[in-house]
């Protein structure tokens, strides 16, 4: 049987991403207000929605198990797949990638771990990759040389109402929300090298959507992209990204990805969120 791929609910593989292709999802835990919940299967995008915009908020976030990683591989294993290529959520945001390290060290170089140093669909085009390259009958190193290929051809940008979130999550600093809330700046992020650092600072919503088009453009060059649309609570966020990118890169864009941000970067990014992940086609042969 081919590889197997693994990756993470923070993907946020859109349904018609899930359906072409053979991929396992492991869920992050979500807890709202006391409430436990599996990312995507217990907890929604719209249970965080519903709390971040409640007068009492408490929001965590945690990694899965090594043993729920380890369960996962023993199962693809024993059920005939000949290696495990896993791909997972930046390992500055989050110690995901680390479980699934610790649970590979079970099975020796049947299954490979790949951090993606993202997240949302920053993770899940490496996947994809990955998933591509198995169903062509390559062994694990091959599929997850695809799986960092496609990482190294992967740009992420998001825009977010204000950094009070990732400033109560600890994904940045004080002084970098300090940043982002000083005269009603909004910031627009990105993840250089894992981690989420400021990248921009507009004055308005609109200014940061058109900001993120222009970021974007400019990390496609000259190649042709697919390119994904993460929002949460903002579908018309989404909606005028696809048409903006629509009319500056044509027939470049071969394909466009719409979906809604899970319960994990929700309670980190809070509602507003609008996200663009660029992926960069090789040039031609």
């Amino acid at each position: 049987m081919p590889v197997a791929v693994v990756t993470d609910s923070t993907a946020y593989l859109p349904p018609e991403l899930l359906h072409a292709y053979p991929l396992t999802v492991v869920p992050l835990t979500v807890v709202l207000n006391g409430a436990e919940g599996l990312e995507g299967v217990e907890t929604f995008p719209a249970d965080a929605t519903r709390v971040l915009g409640g007068r009492r908020v408490s929001v965590s976030t945690s990694r899965p198990a090594p043993e729920q990683f380890a369960q996962t591989y023993r199962r693809l294993l024993d059920s005939g797949a000949d290696g495990v290529v896993s791909v997972h959520l930046s390992g500055e945001l989050s110690g995901t990638v680390e479980a699934a390290r610790l649970a590979a060290t079970e099975f020796g170089d049947r299954v490979a771990v790949v951090d993606s140093r993202s997240c949302g669909m920053g993770v899940g085009f490496p996947a994809v990759a990955a998933a591509t390259a198995a169903t062509r009958g390559l062994g694990v190193p091959e599929v997850r040389d695809a799986a960092l290929d496609a990482v190294g051809r992967t740009t992420i940008f998001f825009y977010v109402d204000t950094l009070e979130f990732m400033r109560r999550g600890g994904r940045i600093n004080a002084a970098e929300a300090l940043l982002g809330t000083a005269l009603s700046v909004k910031p627009i992020m990105h993840m250089p090298d894992g981690a989420i650092v400021l990248k921009d600072k507009v004055r308005t919503a609109s200014r940061g959507i058109a900001r993120l088009v222009d970021l974007a453009v400019e990390a496609a060059g000259d190649a042709d992209v697919d390119l994904a649309l993460h929002h949460l609570a903002a579908p018309q966020r989404a909606e005028a990204l696809g048409e903006a990118f629509a009319a500056r890169l044509g027939d470049r864009v071969r394909a466009t990805y719409v979906s809604e941000a899970g319960a994990v970067v929700a309670a980190h990014a809070g509602p507003g969120l609008a996200c663009v992940v660029v992926h960069r086609h090789p040039p031609a042969a």
